[in-house]
């Protein structure tokens, strides 16, 4: 049986932590800024943690070997 592969858009979107969950980049962030409030931007910093059921889906369709 050939080796399942990571898919490569999701290698570079997500990061499984030493406790298993899902970390991933805020969103909105690229372009347009000018549009949104300094709040908005402030608030979009840094990256968050997956919900529990989207990181499981995530860690087994996308990252098998994460």
């Amino acid at each position: 049986m050939p080796k399942i592969k990571t898919k490569s858009g999701a290698k570079k979107r997500f990061k499984v932590t030493a406790g298993g969950k899902v970390l991933y980049q805020q969103s909105h962030k690229r372009h347009g800024m000018i549009k949104r409030t300094k709040k908005q931007i402030r608030q979009l910093r840094g990256t968050n943690v997956l919900f529990k059921s989207d990181g499981d889906k995530v860690k087994k369709y996308f990252l098998p070997n994460g």
